[in-house]
């Protein structure tokens, strides 16, 4: 018969954390758009990241306005096909607790997922679950974790692969 070689299909997880909001508006924390800085952050990281050519299975993102925002300009920017994304109000979380569990419930035919959240929620995710202590994952910062698992919900630690935030991104100031 066939020899089928069992090849292990690692998950990758892109973590974006929303860029730098707006607190010149009375309005609700869900509501708060971003700033012109994050709009700019928004648009610098996602660019820098298009050249990594990731291809995405699933996008989840918070629904709150800042995140919908920053998520909307990654979408444009890498090109990614609106039938990949959902805004889940799941993940406006700051605790974390919402963003494992998310993160759990994926289809392992998902391979490549992105999510756009909050911190503290992220950065406490990062340091449980990926390999480098990262002391505040700042504002449209993005983590990459690789994970050695075929299903989501064996999540374990990864290996943090990569980090992207807007200060490693030298622009004009």
């Amino acid at each position: 018969g066939k020899i089928c070689i069992w090849t292990n299909i690692m998950k990758k997880l892109i973590l974006v954390r929303h860029a730098k909001s707006s607190w010149e508006f009375n309005v609700t924390d869900h509501e708060r758009p971003l700033n012109e800085k994050g709009i700019k952050d928004a648009n610098n990281v996602s660019n820098e990241l298009n050249l990594k050519d990731l291809s995405l299975d699933l996008v989840l993102s918070s629904d709150s306005v800042r995140t919908k925002t920053t998520a909307n300009t990654f979408i444009s920017n890498l090109n990614i096909k609106e039938s990949l994304v959902y805004f889940n109000h799941d993940l406006y979380d700051f605790s974390g607790g919402n963003l494992v569990r998310v993160i759990k419930n994926c289809d392992k035919n998902i391979n490549t997922l992105m999510i756009f959240g909050h911190n503290h929620a992220i950065t406490a995710f990062v340091n449980t679950y990926g390999s480098i202590y990262i002391d505040n994952v700042p504002t449209c910062g993005v983590v990459i974790i690789d994970f050695d698992i075929n299903n989501w919900n064996d999540l374990n630690k990864g290996k943090t692969v990569e980090t992207l935030f807007p200060r490693d991104l030298k622009t004009e100031k």
